[in-house]
């Protein structure tokens, strides 16, 4: 095939394998769960993307998240450009960073004071040393299948019991990192117990998504989060909240405000930045105090609280509380799930399918799903055949079973009446 016949995506995945490793910056991007190369996008409006080959796609992967108003919505772009005319950067203190910590502490349950930083990883990671600075002790917990970006200490996976020390899940991840790292399977009350019977008065924190949406999109069991609290709290461990995905995406003050459960510490990203970098984490005042220059805990970025993307993300959360946009995502979630529901009823599949507001995700397996042991029992092999049959009749769902879905307010009716029909066809074409 000539160059001149070689679509053009092909063409820059090919010139990208030869500059950036994998030909691309995150890997979840390169396909590698659905096989085939990725597309390269060129332009975004609304809900809907455009490839470099032309085609038009109705997104449902919006940044992973970020996009809550849909691509490019003029009140950010105009926020953006403003910003920028007066300087990208400054390394002193702006104005912005305190309205949006004012707007996060007015928002979010469990924050009085909060840090801006530029990514999720760097929350996660900045929460965890805060959280063992303040508790002086070293033993951290998480849970099996949540993710919380490739920090040393979280990127560790599960062993073969139920109570387990880590083991790394990445080349160049110490095996002495990880046995700081205590694993548990999500949603398994037993375990959590066993865990602070055997090992409280050692653990500084639990850290976990409240929602976990990096492996498929599972649901606490009624009550498990009211434990964690309570286990937390009684042996002077910290509860972290990883909201980076859900929050002021699920609710506008996230999981916990929905759920009612404070945890100690949150850490926030994606929405919050308006589609540029950024992360933050925050909690209680005593715990924050704890950072420097006021305390012990040492944490910097030059880039923190970076103006173009703290106007970026005041104009987003700014506007959709304007339009109750909480409400609205609400109900277009709503009109996708009937739509989903009512073409596995038609196409006669028995598959489960989990929404939380503007989240969701379309499980190729059946039964109850209550943690990564159960997604990973997914028909995988439907799912990429679902996937590639949607992707060709121009929808765009994210390229992994293992990936939630967003919705944004841009989700108009065109563009959901045409994920219904695309859904039923590739449904049927299984």
């Amino acid at each position: 095939m000539s160059d001149s016949q070689t679509p053009r995506s092909h063409q820059l995945y090919q010139e990208a394998l030869r500059y950036i490793p994998g030909g691309v910056n995150s890997p979840v991007r390169a396909f590698r769960n659905v096989g085939g190369e990725p597309f390269f996008v060129e332009r975004a409006k609304g809900c809907r993307i455009w490839d470099a080959d032309g085609r038009e796609l109705v997104d449902y992967v919006g940044t992973w998240g970020p996009a809550i108003l849909g691509h490019a919505p003029e009140v950010v772009i105009e926020a953006v450009i403003e910003a920028a005319r007066h300087g990208t950067s400054f390394g002193t203190p702006n104005p912005y960073e305190v309205e949006i910590a004012k707007l996060i502490c007015d928002w979010v349950p469990s924050v009085e004071k909060v840090r801006m930083v530029n990514s999720g990883t760097e929350a996660t990671m900045s929460a965890i040393r805060l959280a063992r600075g303040f508790t002086g002790r070293n033993l951290i917990v998480k849970f099996d299948g949540c993710y919380h970006g490739h920090v040393d200490a979280l990127l560790v996976a599960a062993g073969s019991g139920a109570l387990t020390h880590g083991k790394p899940d990445s080349a160049g991840v110490p095996e002495d990192f990880a046995k700081h790292t205590l694993i548990l399977p999500f949603n398994n009350t037993e375990a959590l117990e066993k865990a602070f019977a055997e090992e409280g008065d050692r653990i500084a924190a639990v850290i976990l998504e409240p929602v976990p949406a990096n492996a498929g999109l599972v649901f606490p069991k009624e009550g498990y989060l009211q434990q964690l609290r309570h286990l937390t709290a009684k042996h002077g461990a910290l509860l972290i909240f990883d909201e980076v995905m859900t929050g002021f995406r699920v609710a506008k003050g996230g999981v916990q405000k929905r759920s009612g459960v404070t945890p100690d510490l949150t850490a926030l990203g994606k929405v919050i930045g308006g589609g540029l970098p950024v992360g933050a984490f925050g909690g209680r005042a005593d715990i924050m105090d704890y950072l420097a220059p006021d305390g012990p805990v040492y944490q910097a970025g030059t880039l923190s609280g970076n103006p173009v993307a703290m106007a970026a993300g005041l104009a987003q959360l700014k506007e959709m509380e304007r339009i109750n946009g909480w409400a609205l995502l609400e109900s277009r979630g709503q009109a996708l799930e009937d739509a989903v529901r009512s073409a596995l009823k038609e196409t006669g599949r028995n598959l489960t399918f989990h929404r939380i507001g503007s989240m969701f995700c379309l499980l190729f397996a059946e039964g109850e799903i209550l943690n990564v042991d159960d997604v990973k029992k997914a028909d995988f092999d439907a799912f990429n055949r679902f996937f590639w049959h949607c992707l060709g009749e121009g929808v765009y769902f994210a390229p992994s079973q293992y990936e939630t879905g967003f919705i944004s307010t841009a989700h108009d009716e065109a563009a959901m009446s045409k994920t219904a029909e695309v859904t039923v066809a590739a449904l049927k074409a299984l």
